[in-house]
């Protein structure tokens, strides 16, 4: 069957159209074109002028809907996530497991292959945030289950993982090579964070076998004009970079910062998790954040679409960049890039229609519609 997605102004990642249709064909996007070459036989869903764009991709999520896996990793957890962030718009998440006991990353990694096995299409696998951090940096993280990486754990969570190990967030500056460079034959990306790496340090690994930073100015030294530290040298060796855009994280103008140094290699990631009392994060909700019960920042409240609307609103970026933060960069970093994060030809049919306010309208997942509002 083929749809046809009408009087909708498209940002396809890479312009903006207008009087186009959107043709969708067996879960993909199967063209753009004129709409006097509807073809007769397609379902045609009227978007009434609102905005079409890719389907947004969160690379660090914790929890959503009142489950938080990156707490308690179950089944269940994941099915919330997923169930909850389509909701929003989110076509792509990693779920995210911070520095715990190996009993819950290895109970992380089971869930994720149990529930590759009914997962909708929006499950993209695991990032491991920890435990291999530096404890200077610890931020929410408890000290007691930071630890140096050694080859053998690694190498025994990889092959319990079967591939669903995606991405792993490091102190790369007191980790042993022999551990960067398997994680690497294994096409597992690394990311540098909770890390207090110099700038002669990070300026020696970045991409040279850690390719991203993990939320940008968060758990890492400031800048200072002595001493300058892992910022700068991100500035300057440029990885794909995360960052949190809610304000509070990170204020605006630190963002417009951020941006104007590493311009397309930052990316929106919402860091978000959900209340709970239960497990090794107890977080409190407090109104327009979440912290830990001691009052230390934890994780954020954002959605994706949220993120957007900051980039746009507060920060002055354009909304068709703001998009591509959410959407095609990230898909770059996770090589998936041919795949998703645009609208095009070919292209999985995962798409997110939303009106001017930033609401959540509609969302077609593989070309599955689910009507939100």
């Amino acid at each position: 069957m083929m749809t046809a997605l009408t009087n909708a102004t498209i940002y396809t990642g890479e312009e903006k159209l207008t009087d186009k249709v959107l043709l969708l064909k067996d879960g993909k996007i199967n063209a753009i074109i004129n709409p006097d070459n509807i073809p007769a036989n397609a379902v045609i869903i009227d978007c009434e002028g609102q905005n079409l764009a890719a389907g947004l991709i969160d690379l660090q999520i914790y929890g959503a809907g009142g489950k938080l896996f990156g707490g308690v990793p179950t089944v269940d957890a994941l099915e919330q996530m997923e169930i909850s962030l389509l909701a929003e718009g989110c076509t792509g998440f990693m779920a995210t497991v911070a520095t715990n006991s190996n009993d819950v990353v290895e109970q992380a990694i089971e869930s994720a292959k149990a529930y590759r096995k009914k997962a909708k299409g929006n499950f993209l696998g695991l990032h491991l945030e920890g435990p291999y951090l530096n404890a200077k940096r610890k931020g929410a993280h408890p000290e007691k289950y930071i630890k140096k990486a050694t080859l053998s754990e690694i190498k025994s969570w990889v092959e319990q993982a079967e591939g669903e190990i995606k991405i792993i967030t490091i102190a790369a500056e007191l980790q042993n090579q022999e551990v960067i460079d398997y994680l690497n034959d294994q096409g597992i990306i690394i990311s540098n964070g909770h890390s207090d790496a110099t700038f002669e340090e990070a300026s020696g690994f970045f991409n040279k076998g850690v390719h991203a930073a993990t939320h940008l100015f968060n758990a890492m030294p400031q800048m200072h004009h002595r001493n300058p530290g892992l910022i700068p040298a991100i500035f300057e060796q440029k990885p794909f970079t995360s960052i949190v855009a809610d304000g509070i994280h990170v204020s605006f103008p630190m963002v417009k910062l951020a941006k104007r140094e590493l311009e397309e290699k930052l990316f929106l990631i919402t860091d978000a998790v959900t209340e709970t009392s239960e497990g090794t994060y107890p977080h409190v909700f407090t109104g327009d954040k979440y912290t830990m019960p001691d009052g230390t920042l934890s994780g954020s409240c954002l959605s994706m679409l949220k993120a957007v609307q900051n980039c746009v609103e507060q920060v002055g970026i354009s909304l068709e960049e703001a998009l591509r933060m959410a959407s095609f960069y990230p898909a770059q970093l996770i090589k998936k890039d041919h795949l998703i994060g645009k609208i095009k030809a070919g292209y999985s049919a995962n798409l997110i229609l939303f009106n001017k306010d930033f609401n959540v309208l509609s969302v077609f997942l593989c070309g599955v519609l689910h009507k939100i509002a």
